[in-house]
């Protein structure tokens, strides 16, 4: 499995961005999938952002497309730009990594998980 390491995320303003980091580490980074999902107490963790291993395709939960951007690098380094940040995307959000074949938003799909990183939006 792959390692995840995270940074970024903090507290700001409504209307203001972020943006987080997750660093990857001990298997060949470019054979993941990677994703972003983000979870609040007493609910479950929902797909925020998704981008496949070889960065051509990307997908976003309809609560935040327009607004925020999942990239990758071409090293070991996939980031979540969040503009335009609403109190409800306040919330714990983690990043995610999978090796399967067709990139898919389930997080029961996903093998490796960062450690979370808070990102809580003030209204």
């Amino acid at each position: 499995q792959v390692q995840l390491v995270q940074s970024g995320g903090g507290l700001v303003q409504a209307g203001g961005s972020l943006r987080l980091s997750c660093a990857a580490s001990g298997r060949t980074f470019s054979v993941y999938h990677m994703a972003w999902f983000r979870q609040v107490p007493g609910k479950e963790r929902e797909f925020v952002a998704g981008i496949t291993w070889s960065g051509e395709s990307t997908y976003y939960a309809d609560s935040v497309k327009g607004r925020f951007t999942i990239s990758r690098d071409k090293y070991n380094t996939v980031y979540l730009q969040m503009n335009s940040l609403k109190s409800d995307d306040t919330a714990a959000y983690y990043c995610a990594a999978d090796r399967g074949v067709v990139f898919n938003t389930n997080a029961k799909s996903f093998e490796s998980w960062g450690q979370g990183t808070q990102v809580t939006v003030s209204s």
